[in-house]
């Protein structure tokens, strides 16, 4: 068929590879940082000119990258808004990530609907402060004038797939990325406008929803631009994965999601209903406290870094001798308590030397993703093999626990750019299917992620005690909490 690029723009840099479009072998690549600025202070800027995306895409594709290609995918970075005006220009810079602005937002917009069960009703997810719908509630009441020349919406990778086709009248977008927008519902495959006139205090222009292997224009050069989606599904479709299949992120929080037949709706909000980027579901389940549970530990006992943790805690054996920490030190979210602190059980003087404290930690943050993948597994999603992402799931300590721990097998794929790898693959779907060689309902069958595979084994019996140790001391401190 020929070569395919996917282009990933995430929120610090823009990834592209050029890919083989039958087997998926990655033949050329180019990275670019974002030229943003700053904010005081640090970190990363709430606001961006999406005009910086262009920019370092523009420096990705340098030196003939792109040479060759016929088609293109594109994901980037979930929870952005890009509010357009009437004419198409950007009314104000794009919000983009987790923004403490919308807290406020987030509350009125959960009040105003008739609380947390009405929304998960409506959308399948309850409003958050990254996302889109939240953002327009705070647009609403901090910037009404720019909120009233607002008259199109679109998300990051909606708004690049524009600019590539050279800023069509037709705008697109696809199931996965919209569905974590908060007014479109991935239960009925539609929008919810009366969301979008609640928060925003006027309707706006939605851009349409196309299906996965859609192609969402050419561009003046000939060049096919398939739909696009959203960061997450990209990474799950360059993963490759499918049903009974789910992937658990480790970064300073956590997350957890799988690939399901079906939308799930959750009344209690901790199941998110995102769609997938194949025409299947992605429910995901997140907890506040992953990796920043390490941190915090390593900092307690004064070690330099979580490798020296890690090696720490393997001095001890499974149980921590009887500690058991539950790791709620941001409040957490799976369990629903926003307003609670962590939890040191078991202390007893044989088990108070670092070792036993460094293994709990490990063990609390495991079991507290392993509580999530229960919600999922709860409401009849297939788990058979877990896929392990993130740079601590290459720590021994995280390794010898967390297959007997999640009672399944587990996935550990080299470090790789999975959501540009996703991207291109359906660059390479949406071509194949507009030259009649690839089916509309099949994804092209890519070679799967090159990982190291850990089976439970004999340590299956020893983990599940280590389990019930954690879930008792769980119940005990917060009772019927899930």
């Amino acid at each position: 068929m020929g070569i395919v690029a996917g282009l990933d723009s995430s929120p610090d840099f823009t990834r592209i590879v050029v890919c083989d479009s039958d087997t998926g072998a990655v033949l050329r690549q180019g990275y670019a940082p974002h030229p943003l600025e700053s904010p005081e202070g640090g970190g990363r800027p709430a606001d961006v000119d999406p005009q910086a995306w262009l920019l370092s895409l523009g420096e990705a594709a340098g030196g003939g990258l792109l040479e060759g290609v016929q088609a293109i995918g594109v994901s980037a970075q979930a929870n952005s808004v890009v509010p357009l005006d009437a004419q198409g220009n950007t009314v104000r810079p794009a919000m983009v990530g987790g923004d403490k602005r919308s807290q406020v937002a987030a509350a009125d917009l959960i009040d105003a609907l008739g609380g947390r069960e009405a929304w998960a009703q409506a959308v399948g997810s309850v409003p958050q402060t990254a996302q889109p719908v939240t953002k327009l509630r705070w647009l609403a009441r901090s910037e009404p004038e720019a909120a009233a020349r607002t008259a199109v919406l679109l998300q990051a990778h909606d708004w690049l797939v524009w600019q590539l086709l050279g800023r069509p009248a037709r705008r697109t977008t696809d199931r996965g990325g919209v569905s974590g927008t908060g007014y479109w519902s991935a239960a009925t495959g539609g929008y919810r406008p009366d969301l979008v006139e609640l928060a925003l205090g006027h309707q706006a222009m939605l851009p349409e929803v196309i299906g996965p292997s859609d192609a969402a224009g050419t561009t003046p050069e000939g060049l096919l631009i398939s739909a696009g989606t959203g960061e997450t599904q990209a990474a799950a479709f360059g993963l490759g994965i499918g049903l009974g299949d789910a992937v658990v992120s480790l970064g300073a929080s956590g997350s957890v999601m799988a690939v399901h037949t079906e939308p799930l709706v959750d009344q209690s909000g901790m199941i998110t209903a995102l769609a997938d980027a194949t025409g299947m579901h992605l429910p995901v389940v997140t907890t506040l406290n992953a990796v920043r549970t390490l941190r915090g530990t390593a900092e307690l006992l004064g070690v330099p870094d979580l490798e020296s943790l890690s090696e720490l805690a393997m001095k001890s054996t499974p149980g921590s001798h009887g500690l058991v920490l539950l790791p709620y030190l941001e409040g957490e979210r799976t369990p629903n308590l926003p307003h609670t602190a962590g939890t040191l059980a078991g202390l007893r003087r044989e088990s108070m030397k670092p070792e036993h404290l460094a293994r709990a930690a490990f063990e609390g943050m495991l079991c507290g993703l392993a509580d999530a993948l229960d919600v999922l597994r709860l409401r009849g999603v297939d788990v058979r093999r877990v896929f392990l992402l993130g740079a601590a799931a290459e720590l021994p300590a995280v390794q010898a626990a967390a297959p007997a721990l999640f009672g399944t097998q587990v996935v550990v794929p080299q470090p790789a750019d999975y959501a540009a790898i996703g991207s291109a693959r359906q660059a390479a779907w949406a071509l194949g299917v507009s030259q009649g060689t690839l089916d509309p309902r099949t994804p092209p069958a890519w070679q799967g992620a090159v990982a190291q595979v850990l089976e439970p084994g004999e340590e299956l019996a020893v983990g599940q005690a280590v389990r019930q140790q954690f879930v008792s001391v769980r119940e005990q401190t917060h009772p019927g909490a899930l």
